[in-house]
């Protein structure tokens, strides 16, 4: 499954990946799945949707059970029960078929138009009747009030076939050459053709009489479109009583009141192509128009691009499943394209696991690293001198900057600067020099990070030297020394702060210390420069106003650490007073927390819990079970909850346990059957 993110909304295409092929056997396929990574992890939501070369037609039944597909070669029809979700039947075919439609509810009754003139009808059983018109059909529609079948196709007439007699009527005569498209309101049963010429012709099947034309290509073309040939009508549908969508053959989309002769809203695509398929998706106010290489979904309203679809291959039909955010698609490819949009709508009832797994894939979003790209902003790019390659499709624009190869950006910034290597040269030198430089005699030199804290350390070492500790010979631990806390003197990010709360709590004579270290520190920086060390003094007990110092400083010790509590308090009734004025200055918004069916709402810190919980890494998350023992909370088909725990267990009781496991195993290796004796008894013998 591969999601793609346009404007904001998500797009997850089920149909992507690699394909098998028919005459594998399934001991083959299940192989290339164990070996195949990819193969393995697609989704396979409807078995064998596909066709043997190129699909050209696909729509869904009307009941929704079905989706019928054609395509070539050999010219065949497939029926797929969503049920199942499987193929029903396939049914080959004499010709390759132009488009197809259902009759009933179900795929009961089928109508085929052929491209050699043939119209093929198709019942439950199979093939029922067929008929020919005299010109090459091209589209058709069915009105259901008089059982009559339009065509329309290379002539000037559109053909009708009554269903009920059995026999061909008399035909519309039109104003054009040919006809490309037609369709048939469902709310008032008025007919439309859409004309090689650019119009659009209205009739009343009642009558049998034209209500009004419509020169679209005159309206499609604008100050802002450039066209090379006259815009003949691709695409044509009604949605309600009033609105109609009319696609031309330059790629403009043309959206009618039925009360003006003016187009409400135009629509270009932009890349010159034939709109072959448009839909309306009304939930959201939607159009969803298609060419060979796009589908767009824009606002019916103000036009604004909601979303777009860009599959790999040329698009030939489009059909969105009703009522859902489903999309199916027939591709110049053997897979059919299904894509699952959220926004649109839910998943289908026959595949409503769809809505679980894409609320899985927000809930644990993948971050995307770009490793074979480099991302530089304008002012990079003025540097570099890349100026003029904005637009190229060597600049991919990405937020405040660009995205460009990382081969191109090294190659370049070689070529601006070419001392680069020099420069990295003279930095390793005088890396080296500083290294060779360490081995020498070292004076009392404190480090750039963390000074107080390696003066502090210094003078306990100082102290610990000059005590009993120097006479047992014992050498104690020294943190500056010891490399694995090298970086805390080197990194200033392990630089401690002194106006953290915590720091000020825990050390509540930290003022009066920090004083006499800063004059301390002062008088080192002063001889950091001098060859020759200072003189240690003498060794003994502290003297008398060492001693008074120190104990004072433990009688004031709680003073000072009420002090500082009185000042932290006064420091957080400001912070708050200020975020209460911040508070009536904004207006609150309400906020609403979903609750999944099959869930019970506890409380927000139990979801709030949780997914700090789902963000931890899975040894974490083992790691916390295996302190705490495991609790399992889930959810049975009634609806009550399930729970199981498992305590943990001591180390006096796992040896105990394993103990007990030799023990067994050594008595099962040690233990001799005895049943190979066996007691006999003798006659005319006792024994007392």
């Amino acid at each position: 499954m591969q999601v793609s993110n346009l404007n904001e909304v998500k797009i997850y295409s089920l149909s992507c990946g690699k394909s098998l092929p028919e005459w594998l056997s399934d001991r083959k396929k299940r192989a290339l799945q164990k070996k195949d990574v990819d193969i393995r992890r697609r989704i396979e939501l409807i078995q064998d949707f596909e066709m043997p070369t190129v699909s050209t037609t696909i729509k869904v039944s009307k009941d929704g059970q079905y989706i019928l597909a054609t395509g070539t070669y050999k010219p065949r029809v497939r029926c797929y029960d969503t049920y199942q979700l499987s193929l029903k039947f396939e049914r080959c075919l004499d010709s390759d078929v132009v488009t197809f439609d259902t009759l009933s509810d179900d795929y009961s009754k089928i109508v085929f138009l052929h491209n050699d003139r043939y119209i093929e009808f198709h019942s439950q059983q199979g093939f029922y009747y067929k008929t020919r018109i005299p010109k090459f059909g091209r589209d058709f529609s069915y009105h259901y009030p008089s059982c009559d079948l339009y065509f329309v196709g290379a002539s000037s007439e559109v053909y009708r076939l009554n269903l009920e007699q059995g026999r061909y009527l008399n035909p519309l005569q039109t104003d054009s050459a040919e006809n490309n498209v037609c369709d048939i309101n469902s709310v008032h049963g008025l007919f439309a053709t859409g004309t090689i010429e650019g119009r659009v012709e209205c009739w009343d099947p009642r009558t049998r009489n034209r209500v009004g034309i419509l020169d679209c290509a005159l309206s499609s073309v604008t100050a802002d479109t450039e066209i090379d040939s006259l815009p003949t009508i691709s695409a044509l549908k009604f949605n309600g009583a009033l609105n109609m969508a009319v696609g031309t053959s330059t790629g403009q989309v043309l959206l009618y009141d039925l009360r003006s002769s003016s187009p409400l809203l135009v629509k270009d695509h932009q890349y010159g192509l034939a709109i072959k398929s448009i839909q309306f998706q009304n939930s959201l106010d939607l159009i969803l128009s298609a060419d060979s290489r796009i589908i767009k979904m824009w606002n019916k309203d103000t036009g604004k691009i909601f979303t777009s679809l860009e599959p790999e291959h040329d698009i030939n039909d489009v059909c969105l499943y009703p009522d859902s955010g489903m999309l199916l698609t027939a591709n110049e490819t053997p897979k059919m394209g299904i894509y699952y949009i959220p926004v649109l709508g839910p998943a289908p009832r026959w595949c409503s696991f769809l809505d679980n797994l894409t609320e899985e894939l927000e809930e644990n979003p993948e971050s995307t690293v770009y490793d074979d790209y480099k991302f530089v902003t304008r002012k990079d790019l003025d540097n570099l001198g890349l100026t003029h390659l904005i637009g190229s499709p060597l600049l991919r624009a990405y937020m405040h900057g660009f995205f460009m190869d990382i081969r191109l950006y090294h190659k370049v910034k070689l070529m601006v600067n070419p001392f680069a290597y020099e420069e990295y040269r003279k930095d390793r030198i005088r890396q080296k020099i500083e290294e060779t430089r360490a081995q020498r005699v070292k004076l009392k030199k404190l480090p750039k990070v963390n000074k107080e804290l390696a003066l502090k350390l210094i003078e306990e070492e100082e102290e610990k030297q000059q005590s009993v500790w120097k006479k047992k010979n014992k050498k104690l631990p020294n943190i500056l020394s010891d490399d694995r806390f090298k970086v805390m003197f080197e990194n200033p990010d392990f630089q401690v702060d002194e106006q953290s709360e915590e720091f000020r709590l825990l050390n509540p004579l930290v003022s009066k210390i920090s004083e006499k270290r800063k004059k301390k520190l002062k008088l080192l920086e002063q001889q950091e420069f001098l060859e020759q060390e200072e003189e240690e003094e003498p060794e003994g007990k502290p003297s008398d106003a060492e001693s008074s110092e120190t104990s004072d400083d433990e009688k004031d010790w709680v003073e000072e650490v009420r002090k500082q509590r009185k000042l932290l308090r006064q420091e957080e009734k400001l912070r708050w007073q200020e975020r209460f004025k911040e508070d009536q200055q904004t207006v609150l918004k309400p906020q609403f927390f979903e609750i999944k069916a099959g869930e019970e709402f506890r409380s927000f810190k139990d979801s709030a819990k949780k997914q700090k919980l789902m963000k931890k890494s899975l040894e974490d998350r083992l790691q916390l079970e295996a302190k705490l023992g495991t609790l399992n909370v889930s959810d049975t088909t009634v609806g009550s909850k399930q729970l199981t725990f498992t305590l943990k267990k001591s180390e006096q009781q796992k040896k105990q346990q394993e103990a007990e496991k030799q023990h067994r195993q050594e008595r099962k290796r040690l233990r001799r059957s005895a049943g190979h004796l066996k007691t006999k008894r003798r006659r005319g013998h006792t024994f007392h």
